[in-house]
């Protein structure tokens, strides 16, 4: 095609009525049917019926076990929108129009890679909003799978101009966006943002563009879709995936680890969506979670993190137990509790503080774990004064051992002062009272905020055993005295 097209406008009109016409039209159609909320069966089935070859590609996929998990035949497409839902059968025509109207004609790897990418966002995206969204999750998957639809049509149609951008996008340390303007006229996501305004489809495929800091879940689940399918690329153990499993685990309150298995599973999922789909030439581009790699990556990361130890964890109750019956110095009753909870039941950071300078304020006595030899300098904390309570003072007032971060026990979230913040970091911890009969001592505390990972229930039992069996020997050594 020798036509030239130059910036935005001109790119919209060759698109949308010489290249894509149809795409258009079917697409328009059924995102119109999304804002109506008296879309009926019937309507929908007549977007699709209007394109014998769409009508039998929707049915395919709805006969599909991803769709159709009980293999009823569905042999029409009303008969699909009862069993697999009004949704589902919108996003199945969406997605087959793009596919098809995008592959037929895929003569660049460009295409399928980005295609590709768009499909693992997709479905990373709704998986996203599963957790966040009670509804609106497929408009989620719709957002995210357009969301690069304007660099996917150029490939797809762009002609001569596509093979001049790909072989300047080919040349070492090329600036890519400024390629893309020179060639276009245009940025890719002004080319996307046009589309979708002349498209109608939707303000969550624009309001995506406008970067996660927007407050609405459903444009955060976009996103993070978008971003994970980017950092795919670069290996699941990249630092950019990294810290989008951060976030994504402090969005949807998992830990790292359970985010991370999250992503993976989603991965797994794009996979089979695309051959689902019908465009099983994508699936080898999503990027593999083969669990050999993962495994040998995750290991490699374990090494590196504290794993718990029952030996040790039963060696130092025990001798916690003959310092009680010895009423030992102070220090061996010190070293045993903190060897068994950082060594023994894999805490990263344990420390002991206790009331000082006239019980007027929390000093640390004792730490172990990395970075803690600042708190042994520097670390002091106001024991409360009436005005502005903390969770140290509470929790030997109350005598209670607490496990902080976890809905039980959020209603005690403003005892967690800012200069407990400052010196801490965010995120859970243990923390148990230390006591000599009823005089108060200080506070034992441990998380495992280096790697970020959650505790456990085990580790929360055996920390309230620790705690009980430090007390007791504090009191045989006070009835000894």
């Amino acid at each position: 095609m020798g036509e030239r097209s130059h910036g935005l406008q001109s790119w919209i009109d060759r698109l949308s009525e010489a290249e894509l016409p149809a795409l258009a039209a079917v697409v328009q159609d059924l995102q119109q049917m999304a804002r109506q909320d008296d879309s009926s069966v019937q309507q929908l089935a007549d977007v699709l019926l209007r394109d014998a070859t769409l009508t039998s590609k929707v049915l395919k996929v709805a006969n599909s076990v991803y769709y159709n998990p009980s293999q009823e035949p569905i042999r029409t497409i009303s008969r699909a929108i009862v069993l697999i839902g009004f949704e589902n059968v919108r996003l199945i025509g969406l997605s087959v129009s793009l596919i098809d109207s995008l592959l037929g004609n895929a003569q660049r790897e460009q295409l399928p890679e980005l295609l590709a990418r768009s499909f693992h966002a997709a479905v990373q995206a709704r998986n996203v909003a599963g957790y966040l969204l009670a509804r609106s999750q497929e408009e989620v998957f719709i957002a995210a799978l357009l969301h690069n639809l304007g660099e996917l049509a150029f490939w797809g149609c762009g002609g001569d101009q596509a093979d001049e951008l790909a072989s300047v996008l080919a040349q070492p340390g090329v600036d890519a966006e400024r390629a893309v303007r020179d060639v276009l006229g245009t940025s890719f996501r002004q080319l996307t943002l046009g589309l979708v305004r002349n498209w109608n489809l939707g303000e969550l495929a624009s309001l995506a563009h406008a970067g996660p800091a927007q407050g609405d879940p459903a444009v955060k689940a976009v996103s993070l879709g978008v971003r994970i399918s980017e950092a795919a690329l670069k290996g699941w153990d990249s630092a950019d995936m990294n810290l989008l499993v951060g976030q994504l685990a402090n969005l949807i309150g998992l830990s790292t680890e359970e985010a991370l298995q999250q992503v993976l599973a989603s991965a797994d999922e794009a996979v089979k969506v695309a051959a689902t789909f019908g465009a099983s030439k994508l699936c080898h581009l999503i990027p593999q979670t083969d669990p050999e790699q993962i495994r040998l990556q995750r290991e490699q990361r374990q090494a590196r993190l504290l794993q718990p130890d029952p030996k040790v964890t039963q060696q130092a109750l025990q001798e916690l137990r003959m310092l009680e019956s010895r009423k030992a110095d102070i220090n061996l009753v010190l070293d045993a509790l903190l060897r068994g909870l950082h060594q023994g039941v894999g805490l990263e950071r344990v420390m002991v503080a206790v009331l000082s300078d006239q019980r007027s304020r929390f000093s640390v006595r004792r730490a172990v774990g990395e970075g803690t030899e600042r708190w042994l300098n520097e670390f002091t904390l106001p024991a409360s004064q009436p005005e502005q309570p903390n969770l140290f003072s509470y929790v030997l007032r109350t005598r209670e051992t607490m496990w902080m971060g976890v809905p039980a026990s959020y209603s005690l979230n403003d005892l967690v002062t800012r200069p407990m913040r400052e010196w801490l970091g965010q995120g859970m911890f243990f923390i148990a009272p230390l006591l000599v009969g009823k005089r108060e001592i200080g506070v034992i505390y441990a998380d495992c905020r280096l790697s970020g990972r959650a505790l456990r229930h085990e580790q929360f039992v055996a920390f309230q055993y620790f705690a009980q069996a430090a007390s007791r020997c504090l009191e045989a050594m006070a009835q000894k005295s």
